[in-house]
């Protein structure tokens, strides 16, 4: 294994690119809440959550599972006794790894990740711990990593394996995370790390989203020419104009060929949901696609099976699975914030550049 710093060749000129999430997968890993006052409270309804959560998965692939300390260890073994599951004992400041964790790369069949920097979206929180959770990772598979100096978290970027990138001004130009980077920087940044040739912007997330905007949370790829993107009804909802904005402009990008994308308009939940620090930010965009199966955060509301009904076409021979998420998304994420796939393939140690 070897550290690959910014110097070196980047991963597109060894010929390393981003794959698409639906691209089958080695292993999913997650970190296990721990920390009542971050659940204000009802950390026991979000365990019961994330139990569910990790035991559907793990019917499916393997799931590699940080746990912070003795306490949360127990508690985890309890709940998920006899699923795929291998704990990894790591100093943790929350559990949101699609931000905090890597981002894995490939070659042919090769596997290696890239360790970004993570500053808890413009330091709103404590994030020391998990900013080194890419190393552990590394380390764990003997990867071979880049480790860049800029920030990125993963919910931020959306891709179709093609070389199409999807992102945020909300999220990516902020000052809190790098700092005069625009979006011609970012392009040519996430094309030399991920392989992204085509980087499209929209405008803006939800309402109240601690993240600015992640993409992950109102518009995603489910296949190479397919993007389902939220969308709210009412012109009275601050979301309305925000989701109306993105929808025109999906209509008018092209992919990499020149040619239209498929746009799905995907529901918002109809109900107005409160939590500890005013409106959250639910969303069935925030699915997370893996071997055989996407699971999709439900929330008790009318629009629940509405937002399968449009998903379930969308994912072939895959099972679209709707799972309660009324108390995860109290910490500000769903199921894609969660999470974040190993692809399927051999480990590359960097050794070549030895």
């Amino acid at each position: 294994m070897r550290h690959l710093l910014p110097s070196d060749p980047t991963p597109s000129a060894l010929g390393f690119t981003m794959p698409a999430e639906w691209a089958p997968h080695a292993a999913t890993w997650m970190s296990w809440p721990a920390d009542d006052d971050l659940w204000f409270g009802r950390l026991a309804g979000v365990r019961a959550e994330f139990a569910e959560l990790v035991r559907t998965i793990a019917r499916f692939e393997p799931v590699q599972l940080l746990v912070r300390d003795e306490e949360s260890e127990r508690d985890a073994r309890a709940r998920l006794s006899g699923a795929d599951v291998r704990f990894h004992a790591v100093a943790l400041d929350d559990v949101w790894l699609r931000d905090n964790g890597p981002i894995f790369v490939q070659r042919g069949a090769e596997t290696a990740l890239v360790n970004w920097r993570f500053n808890a979206w413009g330091g709103k929180f404590h994030w020391h711990n998990d900013d080194q959770v890419p190393e552990y990772v590394a380390q764990v598979l003997g990867a071979g990593h880049w480790d860049r100096p800029e920030i990125l978290e993963g919910g931020g970027l959306e891709v179709n394996g093609l070389g199409t990138g999807l992102t945020t001004r909300s999220c990516f130009l902020t000052e809190t995370r790098n700092p005069g980077l625009d979006e011609a920087g970012y392009s040519a940044l996430l094309q030399e790390t991920l392989g992204v040739r085509q980087l499209l912007w929209l405008g803006g997330g939800l309402e109240n989203d601690h993240t600015d905007g992640h993409i992950d949370t109102i518009t995603r790829f489910t296949d190479e020419r397919t993007i389902v993107t939220s969308v709210e009804p009412n012109p009275e909802d601050p979301n309305h104009a925000v989701m109306a904005a993105n929808l025109e402009a999906l209509r008018r990008m092209r992919d990499m060929a020149g040619e239209p994308f498929r746009i799905v308009e995907l529901p918002l939940p109809a109900a107005r949901l409160e939590g500890a620090e005013g409106r959250l930010p639910p969303t069935y965009a925030n699915f997370y696609i893996g071997n055989g199966f996407v699971v999709v955060p439900q929330y008790g509301d009318p629009n629940d099976e509405r937002a399968l009904a449009v998903l379930r076409p969308l994912f072939p021979g895959r099972e679209v699975i709707g799972l309660s998420s009324r108390e995860i998304i109290g910490g500000g994420g769903s199921f894609h914030c969660v999470t974040q796939q190993q692809p399927a393939g051999t480990i590359w140690p960097g050794q070549e550049l030895a």
